[in-house]
């Protein structure tokens, strides 16, 4: 009997792990298209599109706000709807898949402007779900150090993305060329996914094994000082990183004319995003997410001021891997600590805060652009968002004093 019973209960965990590898990959492509194409594919693109005389660089700038308002819309829409989580991840793909196509049909300006409006919608929309949804249900399957490998998604994407802009420019493609393969790799990606994201009865259903009477309760719900301090450091790194994320190529172009090494420094930014959220997910969940996000931003804040004082090849590319490491490192370790102030209910916190990320990237590119023509250069609006993240990084290293970490976990 005891044999008998031993294998009764290994057999359901070995299909608890299947199905949390499967959960987590399938959130890790979810944002590599929501986030390497939806969002970040226009950084490669919009060198491009300048050459093709189809945009200038105002009117880049003004595009990517759009989309950067649309995003922090989105994420504003999650804090007062309670949809079936896994049904709005499949509606946000299939329209990041749909609006990048429209970015390579005739409309012009008018027409971008809608459709990269709504791309920011679209992408809160999956980051909020996904990140909510996933790790959810990883927690439920008593894995949730798999959460970190979702946030590779975004630069996997933008490593795909980005040395595929790279091959384009070399082989003279147009812009809508490129935006048109962006749209065929994003529609594959999808349905390689899509039947993971099952329904939220079905995935209610498959969770209840792993929910006992000895599960701890639910965080409290609080919009408290620490849920408020939270959100605004959050919000800085959205302002930090968005000149960069936005620019970079257009930066490099400017720095070194003529060079070949220009367009790949965005994969190199990418990849350092792919492998930062993977170390991410080495590290325990035991950790105090505060002291990681402290070191993150110190860590983003060195790589956007190394574009500002060294502009060459190699401080460029020490530049673009030290802002990348931690980008959606950082993002994971916040999402960590809104699930554990407000357990089950996070996604709600979780929109607070994408919201806040997402006002201080509205304010980048328009700041960037002013700069630029009042200066020549990038350098002014660089140096503002190293600021920022030093900021967002004293302010984490002063929760940790005023909200100690074991008072935290006992709420």
């Amino acid at each position: 009997m005891a044999t008998v019973g031993s294998s009764v209960t290994a057999r359901p965990l070995v299909r608890r792990e299947a199905g949390a590898v499967a959960i987590a990959l399938a959130g890790l492509v979810s944002l590599a298209v929501a986030m390497g194409i939806g969002r970040f594919a226009f950084t490669p693109l919009l060198p491009m599109m300048l050459h093709d005389g189809s945009v200038t660089l105002n009117g880049g700038g003004w595009l990517a706000t759009l989309n950067y308002i649309g995003y922090f819309a989105g994420a504003a829409i999650c804090l007062f709807i309670r949809p079936d989580a896994a049904r709005m991840i499949r509606y946000g793909l299939a329209a990041t898949v749909l609006l990048t196509l429209g970015m390579a049909l005739p409309g012009g300006m008018l027409a971008w402007a809608a459709w990269r409006t709504a791309a920011g919608v679209a992408s809160a929309l999956v980051l909020v779900y996904t990140s909510g949804w996933c790790m959810q249900r990883l927690a439920e399957l008593h894995r949730p150090a798999l959460g970190g490998l979702i946030f590779c998604g975004p630069g996997l994407g933008i490593v795909a993305t980005g040395l595929s802009a790279f091959g384009m420019v070399g082989g003279g493609w147009k812009a809508d060329w490129a935006w048109l393969a962006f749209t065929a790799l994003g529609a594959v990606l999808v349905a390689a996914v899509w039947r993971v994201f099952a329904s939220g009865a079905d995935a209610a259903q498959a969770a209840t094994p792993a929910v006992t009477a000895a599960s701890p309760a639910p965080a409290a719900a609080r919009l408290d000082g620490e849920a408020w301090a939270l959100t605004f450091a959050y919000g800085l790194a959205g302002f930090g990183y968005i000149i960069t994320a936005t620019f970079l190529p257009v930066i490099a172009r400017q720095a070194m004319p003529g060079s070949v090494w220009a367009d790949l420094f965005w994969p190199v930014f990418g990849a350092g995003v792919a492998v930062g959220a993977f170390l991410a997910t080495r590290v325990g969940m035991e950790h105090d997410n505060r002291r990681l996000l402290t070191w993150s931003y110190g860590l983003q804040a060195l790589g956007v001021a190394i574009a500002v004082v060294w502009p060459t090849v190699t401080g460029f590319a020490l530049s673009s891997l030290l802002a990348g490491l931690p980008f959606t490192a950082l993002v994971s370790f916040a999402m960590r600590e809104a699930r554990k102030l407000w357990g089950p209910q996070a996604p709600r916190l979780m929109g607070l805060m994408t919201a806040s990320y997402g006002l201080g990237q509205i304010v980048g590119p328009p700041l960037a652009t002013a700069l630029v023509a009042r200066t020549g250069g990038f350098g002014g609006s660089l140096a503002c968002a190293a600021a920022a993240l030093l900021l967002g990084a004293v302010m984490f290293a002063w929760m940790m004093r005023k909200w100690p970490a074991s008072a935290t976990h006992a709420r």
